[in-house]
């Protein structure tokens, strides 16, 4: 039985020619021929047509010309390229009838816009303010404002209810105790202004015909979202109107629960944050007082149910009863 042994595959790169066939090419183009032995060492120079028979001699190969051997493997490519710029043009004519229809400019509209520094914070605020056509929603947590910033907001305020604009503000009970706050809800109050007061609200919110919002990014205010993504406004829209079903008008009273061993409801409040690992500062940001009112309630809770520390104030709080409103009489 005869055995025929394969002849190893010829190592070959992605280029048209390996190092060997490379180096017998420019043998043969040098001599004019090369014996068809060598060639058997770079099979792929007959294969790439590079090589021919001699028609003399069998035993030697001709080389065809490099100008020759070029022009063959760039015809087929270049009449690739030639059918793919048809393709090009014939996709251009075809889309040219929809380009006048897409390429209308469209209104910019940025989703969120970071506001940095009072200045651009504010200036932003009057365009909005200046574009408002029917409503303002706006929630101003803390308790009392300084003459300058309650005469600025009045003089905006007027000017947007001139238009016929309805306002919507929430403030927190603590600002029912400020006397300068209290006479410019007085002077801003007419048919299409409501104000109520909750105890505790979110931050700072402003939102116009419900089509933009501003709020805050940084607890210092130095920072501001300018928000203009429909889904995300109308969300706190409706953040707004939970709130606001909550509040008391402002010309009501407070429905405080009655006094419970001598803490009111203020304080109540205050116990209840206390317990939930607040810190004054905290606290007094969210009901919106100073840090100093908020540690003299804290002290009269500690006083009224006998606490002689911080630690033991929570348990005695827990223990009481004063934050479960069924025990409140």
């Amino acid at each position: 039985m005869l055995t025929t042994h394969a002849k190893p595959a010829h190592p070959h790169p992605s280029t048209p020619l390996c190092d060997e066939g490379s180096r017998l090419y420019a043998a043969a183009l040098t001599d004019g021929r090369l014996a068809r032995a060598e060639a058997e060492n770079a099979p792929c120079l007959v294969e790439s047509a590079l090589l021919h028979p001699d028609p003399d001699n069998p035993e030697w190969l001709r080389p065809v010309s490099p100008s020759a051997a070029l022009a063959q493997r760039l015809h087929p490519i270049e009449r690739e390229i030639q059918e793919r710029r048809r393709f090009a043009v014939e996709l251009t004519d075809a889309f040219e009838p929809f380009m006048a229809i897409t390429a209308r400019p469209e209104p910019a509209t940025h989703a969120m816009t970071v506001l940095e520094g009072d200045a651009r914070i504010e200036e932003s605020i009057e365009r909005a303010t200046a574009e408002c056509r029917h409503e303002v929603l706006t929630v101003q947590p803390g308790g009392g404002r300084s003459e300058n910033t309650l005469n600025a907001a009045l003089k905006r305020g007027q000017a947007v209810l001139d238009r016929g604009v309805t306002m919507r503000t929430l403030y927190q009970h603590t600002m029912r105790h400020s006397q300068g706050t209290l006479a410019y809800a007085a002077r801003i109050a007419q048919g299409n202004v409501e104000i109520r007061t909750l105890e505790e609200v979110i931050d700072r919110l402003l939102i116009f015909d419900r089509t933009v919002a501003f709020i805050p990014a940084r607890d210092d205010r130095q920072v501001a979202l300018e928000l203009r993504q429909p889904g995300l406004v109308e969300y706190l829209a409706k953040v707004f109107e939970q709130l606001w079903s909550r509040a008391t008008p402002l010309l009501e009273e407070v429905p405080y629960a009655p006094t419970t061993n001598g803490i009111t409801g203020v304080q109540r409040s205050i116990a209840r944050l206390l317990i939930e690992g607040h810190v004054d500062e905290a606290i007094a940001r969210r009901l919106g007082m100073n840090v100093r009112t908020c540690r003299a309630h804290i002290a009269k809770i500690a006083a009224a149910l006998g606490s002689g520390s911080r630690a033991q104030l929570g348990y005695l709080i827990a223990q009481s009863g004063i934050l479960d409103p069924d025990r409140a009489t």
